[in-house]
């Protein structure tokens, strides 16, 4: 497929890197493609950031059908941009695809179409400390249609913003609330794609614990209730004596692109490092006996969010004396030294836009 290209004649202001939020700003251009049974994915094209028309009786907004990913694109010192795993964020989104009947994009024509539009908005690539440009490809059914079924029709777009921090206090360990009201999904459900409807889902949850006074919600599985998951935004790793423990993937987990980078980086540094089911009553009863030494959630948005305190029903805990700790603290340093460029990239992550 050939893209096109058509340039904005009325480019936006730059935002000051010094005080950007996350997800409020977006970049001039933006990529479109559209999907029909007889032609398949047709027609890609850069062209200004505008609206999407959508007839009243389109089918994502009834039905929910749709997908999205989120990865970031960096600028070095030297100022060259570059990607950090996107061929894992372009694979997760065909898996995803496939979950909702969504037909699944060609991965190696989506990666240059995402390069192309980031060189021509590179100059929204902010280059301020813990800075980056986030990126949201996304896949909405557009059939007018009523009747419960896969749309014949789509469109796939990806939008950009300049976006600082995802928590407003950066680096410091953050307050979460495990849930036994609410599930977020169960296994044989949609949990482990990234579709719009699993984060509606958490939102009450979300927001009951922000009243609580705290920052996200540690979700437990959906059938026993008592094997901790995920948090809202990012996976959830434990440290535990001298072993780092995340819950395995489940099929109501979503595979993170971070949570698989600090995998795999223990492993490259031949650190302990398991994938298994583990309770939140043994997440008690190894604090209780000194031995949980530091809980961190690693995600796209925020990379390593380390945990100051959970709490449980009646039970508080509070984990390294609410103090970021030395694992989090050595993942979090490695995995963004890799995305600035300040590090070498051991593992080949990192693709080049310019």
């Amino acid at each position: 497929m050939e893209l096109s290209i058509t340039r904005s004649k009325n480019l936006k202001s730059k935002p000051d890197d010094a005080n950007l939020g996350f997800g409020t700003i977006f970049t001039d251009h933006m990529f479109n493609m559209d999907y029909s049974l007889d032609d398949g994915w047709q027609a890609p094209r850069i062209e200004p950031y505008g609206s999407i028309e959508m007839d009243p009786a389109t089918m994502f907004l009834h039905y929910g059908q749709g997908v999205f990913e989120g990865l970031k694109a960096y600028r070095t010192d030297s100022g060259q941009i570059q990607l950090f795993r996107p061929q894992e964020n372009l694979k997760r989104l065909n898996r995803s695809c496939r979950r909702i009947c969504i037909p699944e994009i060609d991965e190696d024509f989506a990666l240059d179409a995402m390069k192309q539009l980031i060189a021509l908005e590179k100059d929204w690539v902010p280059g301020a400390p813990e800075t980056s440009l986030y990126i949201r490809p996304t896949i909405i059914a557009m059939d007018p249609f009523l009747g419960v079924r896969a749309s014949h029709t789509y469109r796939y777009f990806i939008i950009l913003s300049p976006v600082g921090a995802y928590y407003p206090g950066g680096f410091n360990p953050i307050k979460i609330l495990v849930t036994s009201d609410y599930v977020r999904a169960v296994r044989g459900g949609v949990g482990e794609a990234k579709t719009p409807g699993n984060y509606a889902a958490s939102l009450l949850a979300g927001e009951k614990a922000h009243d609580a006074g705290y920052t996200q919600v540690l979700w437990l599985d959906g059938v026993e209730q008592k094997y901790l998951e995920e948090v809202g935004a990012m996976n959830i790793f434990f440290v535990i004596d001298d072993e780092i423990i995340t819950p395995e993937l489940n099929g109501s987990i979503l595979p993170g692109i971070t949570r698989k980078s600090v995998i795999a980086l223990a492993k490259h540094w031949n650190e302990k490092v398991t994938e298994r089911k583990l309770s939140i009553d043994e997440v008690i009863d190894a604090h209780a006996a000194g031995r949980l030494k530091e809980v961190f959630g690693a995600g796209t948005a925020a990379v390593i969010s380390p945990v100051g305190q959970i709490k449980y029903g009646d039970q508080v805990i509070t984990i390294n004396d609410n103090q970021t700790g030395p694992v989090a603290q050595k993942y979090y340093n490695a995995i963004t030294d890799i995305q600035y460029g300040k590090a070498e990239d051991p593992l080949g992550w990192v693709e080049a836009v310019t």
